[in-house]
This record gives C-alpha cells, sequence and structure tokens, in this order.
C-alpha cells in the first residue's frame, strides 16, 4: 500500500505537475476519494517519505470535517428516532394504539422520548385515545439520508444549519484534520530508487558506493524512547531518607520479620498488657501459627517481673502478667520490635557475654565507652550506637483516603552515655532540615515506653498551619536495664511514617506544581492512588525526581 501510493503521488504529479489538494486522491484498490482524517494520515506518511529522497516537497493546510456519533451510525443503519416511532405506530383505524408504555418497551426509553417529540413536530404521528398512531402512509427520513451524506463527503449540502442541529442532538462530531499541496523536488522522478542505508564492506572493496544512492540522515528525528521501569514516589523518598542517615554515621537495622510475637512488639517496650494498643481492634494477630516461643528465659522473666511487681527502681505496673498473651504472634505495628531486638544485641557484653566482630551492624566505628566514673576500671561493655530502618508496619485501622492498614516507618535510635533531651531536640532539627523542613517544634506527649516523649510538627506552607511529623523520646529504664545496659546508658528513639514528611517535604520543593493539602507527596490527595493496587502506573513513570 505505502509504495503504490508513493508511486501514484508521483504519476499524478508528473501529469498535472501540481497536486493541489490530496483529499481529490483515490486510493489504490479504493472508488471513492481520500477525504478521511485517517486517509490524509497515510498520505503524509507517503509525502515525508518522498520528501526525505527530496523527490517531492508540500505544504499542510488545517480543515475541519465532520464525523457520525455512535448514535448517529446506529441511525444510519436503523432510522432516525422519529422514523422508528412511526414505524412501530400502526396505521389510523387499522388497529388498537400504541401506548407510550408500550413504545418505551419496544425501543428504549430515549428512543422512544426523543422519537415522539420529532414525530408529533412532523406530524408523522397523533393521538388517538390513550395511544399513538400513524398520520401519514409514508415519511422521508431526511435525518437519516443527511447523516448518510456525512459519511460519505465529511459535510452537508443543505447547510450549516442543518449541521448545528444535528450537532446539537450529538449525531454529529467535528473533526479537525489536515490535507497537503504537493509539488516537485529536486529530485523528482516517476521511478523510485532504493537508497542505501548503510555502508557496507562489499561495496568498499567494489567501489560501488561512489554511485550508490545513500539515504540522507535526519539528525531531528526523535529515537525510541528507552523501555525501563521507573522507581515509585515512595522508593524515592526512602533511599533519600536512608542517604541521610547513612551520611550521619548510622547503621541499618534488619527489618525484615513482619511477624512478631507480642514480647518483643509490646512487652520488651514495657507497654503494658492490659494497652488498648493491644486490643483486635487496632492490632492483625494470626490465627495460624497463633503463639511464638519465648526467648531467652532469663531476659524473660526480668521484663515479666518489671511489669508485675516492680524492679529496676521502678514500680512497675503491678498488673498479672500472662503468658499466653506475652507468645502471641502478630503483624508488627510498628519497627520498634526491631529496634528492640537489636538494642538487646548490643547490650550483650554488658551482660557478660562473648560478642566480636558485630560493631559494623551497630554504628560506623562504633567503639566501646567508659562511664565518667570508671576511667580506672573495667570496661563494662557498653558500646555507643546509632541505628535506623525504613520498613512496613501494619495497623487495624479503618481504611479511607488518609488510611490503610499499612504504612511505612522511619525509626531512629541513638545509644550512648549521658544523653539529654536537648541531645534528642537538636539532632530532630538537624535531621528534618536535611529535609527541607526548616520549622520544626514539639509538644510534650505521652508514649508507655519512653520518658520523657515529644511530638514533632513541621509547618505546612500550603495549610498554614502546623502539621503532627511523629513521635520521639528518650527510652525508659523499665525497657533498657531488663536487658543489661548500665544506668547511665540513655537512647534516644523516634518513629515517622515516610509518607507524612514525603507530602510536606514535596510542597516546600514543589509549591508552584502541587495541589492543596494532599495526604502524601506529589499533589495526591488520596492515599490509595500512591499505595496499593489502584495506583496508576503512568504516575510512577511521570512522577518527578524529589532531589534534596
Amino acid at each position: 500500500m505505502a509504495q503504490s501510493l508513493q508511486q501514484l503521488i508521483l504519476d499524478t504529479l508528473d501529469s498535472q505537475g501540481t497536486i493541489n489538494d490530496t483529499r481529490t486522491l483515490i486510493f489504490p484498490d479504493s472508488t471513492s476519494p481520500a477525504i478521511s482524517p485517517e486517509d490524509q494520515i497515510v498520505v503524509l506518511g507517503a509525502l515525508n517519505s518522498l520528501l526525505s529522497r527530496e523527490m517531492i516537497i508540500y505544504d499542510t493546510h488545517e480543515s475541519i470535517s465532520n464525523g457520525l456519533s455512535e448514535e448517529g451510525l446506529a441511525i444510519v443503519q436503523h432510522g432516525s428516532h422519529e422514523a422508528r416511532v412511526w414505524s412501530a405506530a400502526p396505521e389510523k383505524d387499522q388497529g388498537p394504539p400504541i401506548t407510550p408504555d408500550q413504545l418505551k418497551d419496544l425501543l428504549g426509553g430515549e428512543i422512544a422520548k426523543v422519537g415522539q417529540g420529532k414525530a408529533f413536530k412532523n406530524k408523522w404521528i397523533g393521538k388517538q385515545g390513550n395511544g399513538l398512531v400513524r398520520l401519514t402512509n409514508s415519511i422521508n427520513d431526511q435525518t437519516q439520508l443527511d447523516l448518510k451524506e456525512i459519511i460519505e463527503t465529511g459535510t452537508l449540502a443543505a447547510g450549516e444549519k442543518i449541521l448545528a442541529d444535528l450537532r446539537k442532538r450529538k449525531l454529529v462530531t467535528q473533526k479537525k484534520g489536515q490535507y497537503f499541496t504537493v509539488k516537485k523536488g529536486q529530485n523528482f522522478s516517476t521511478t523510485i530508487a532504493k537508497q542505501e542505508t548503510d555502508l557496507t564492506a562489499e561495496m568498499l572493496t567494489s567501489g560501488s558506493w561512489k554511485t550508490a544512492n545513500f539515504k540522507k540522515y535526519n539528525f531531528e528525528a526523535e529515537g525510541l524512547a528507552p523501555s525501563g521501569g521507573a522507581l515509585h514516589p515512595l522508593l524515592k523518598v526512602r533511599e533519600e531518607v536512608r542517604n541521610i542517615f547513612l551520611e550521619m554515621g548510622f547503621a541499618e537495622m534488619p527489618t525484615q520479620s513482619f511477624v512478631e510475637s507480642s514480647f518483643w512488639c509490646f512487652d520488651a517496650l514495657f507497654v503494658p498488657q492490659q494497652h488498648p494498643a493491644r486490643d483486635v481492634q487496632d492490632t492483625f494477630y494470626m490465627s495460624d501459627p497463633q503463639y511464638a516461643s519465648h526467648p531467652d528465659p532469663d531476659y524473660y522473666n526480668r521484663v515479666s517481673a518489671v511489669h508485675e511487681k516492680g524492679a529496676f527502681d521502678s514500680i512497675g505496673y503491678r498488673t498479672p502478667w500472662s503468658d499466653e498473651e506475652s507468645k502471641k504472634l502478630l503483624l508488627r505495628t510498628h519497627t520498634t520490635a526491631s529496634s528492640a531486638h537489636m538494642l538487646y544485641k548490643l547490650a550483650a557484653k554488658c551482660r557478660g557475654e562473648t560478642i566480636s566482630g558485630d560493631e559494623h551492624n551497630f554504628s560506623h566505628g562504633a567503639k566501646s565507652t567508659f562511664g565518667p566514673d570508671k576511667t580506672d576500671e573495667k570496661d563494662d561493655g557498653f558500646r555507643p550506637a546509632k541505628l535506623f530502618s525504613i520498613d512496613r508496619v501494619f495497623r487495624n485501622e479503618t481504611m479511607d483516603a488518609t488510611h490503610l492498614a499499612e504504612f511505612h516507618q522511619v525509626e531512629g535510635v541513638v545509644a550512648d552515655r549521658g544523653l539529654t533531651l536537648a541531645d534528642l531536640m537538636g539532632f530532630m532539627r538537624v535531621f528534618f532540615a536535611k529535609l527541607g523542613m526548616e520549622k520544626i517544634r514539639f509538644k510534650p506527649a505521652y508514649n508507655p515506653y519512653t520518658e520523657p516523649s515529644l511530638e514533632i510538627f513541621a509547618f505546612h506552607p500550603i495549610l498554614n498551619k502546623w502539621v503532627e511529623l511523629g513521635n520521639s523520646g528518650m527510652f525508659r529504664p523499665e525497657m533498657l536495664e531488663p536487658m543489661g545496659f548500665p544506668k547511665d546508658v540513655r537512647v534516644h528513639g523516634w518513629g515517622l511514617s515516610l509518607e507524612r514528611p514525603t507530602m510536606i517535604r514535596s510542597v516546600l520543593q514543589l509549591c508552584q506544581i502541587c495541589h492543596p493539602y494532599t495526604a502524601l507527596s506529589y499533589g495526591i490527595s488520596n492515599i490509595r492512588t500512591l499505595v496499593g493496587h489502584k495506583v496508576p502506573i503512568e504516575s510512577v513513570e511521570n512522577s518527578p525526581a524529589v532531589m534534596m
């Protein structure tokens, strides 16, 4: 088809000198002119091929043509609404009239409604009793004839007024197209010589390259878009947050355990067994298997004692301890369970266990330190550490535009001697400044496993208000001392969702293109369009890269 169309264009130019309107061309194996926009797209391909050989030149002209909607095509096939209503009605005095309800059942509600109005206007039908009958023996379905003419010619000889009425009835749609005026080029010929695209070794050997007709390179042609994957917006921000932690000397914790026991998720953190967060309304519990094995017996007994009776200068909760509750398996509600695992391992030397070669697990180059009053005493085994994790956690939440049953938690811990709350607040300001959030403030809060505790807020420039980012605090002695840490060791801990600071930071960086308040980043107002099975792939491919 392409080669025969090119030859048609050349032959027409040879006989006429110029093609003023390519819509007058009749394609090979066709009997009607190429008037449709689709036909002209095919013509354009043939023209560009000939233009690359400099055999022709052409000018482009815009055109507007008329096409039929699906409803218009149905009228061409079955007749107009008014004609179908007339056909369904009986002749006057030749049978029972057809009722409007019968007409609706026969033709459909929309056809019956529109058709009755037009048929009454044309005086094709009239009322007889409670029904409708024909008033004429024959009709001329002008609507159907007009639409057939539009299909064949792209226009209507009756004029714009009729066309406007058909467009108003949504039977006709306008299409923008183009056509071309074609003239001979400097290399015009009625034969199309094959052009070489490669310089081969055979050409060099035989010397045929000297007379070969090479195809010109089109340096303005766009190449094919490279195929490849795209990082999800949250993964982009996750990597940036991870790099900030590594830059500040933190080590990444292993967080592959989505399923944890209640002991590590709650008990080891000094969360009481009667705490509301442990209810089934807030936590996903496993049904098979239901229970985990106990951790180290000595550590387990120390934790249960500090809960039930009090220890390490604490009176505890003075509530009954349940082994069954402690062994329950669940989907972790926070990555602090992983922090508890790592802190317990960090305290191994403090408990007198022999551990070596694990410094890289806790921070870059961490070494043992001595307390202020132990410079001349034996090393108590404590090692400072800086740890972080970014991974998924699960909550039995009511899902809506801003909440899902799972989200990503960013968590960090810093362990050293003599740490203070001022150190924690200063670190938080530095950390969030690296995320692009300079306006940070803190509010006293309560957490079962940190005292004192602080909520962290950042200023949202679009909402013009302070938005909560996460929680922080200093781990309680009731959590640390059963692990074996010395009394002068303090541990900072903080946690926040990955999604919320992503939203705040993106608004700061992209405030010219982001929508007003977004649940997450990239101008997204519904969390389901960022996380989950409803995420459009195009949004992942086209999302902007957020640079720090």
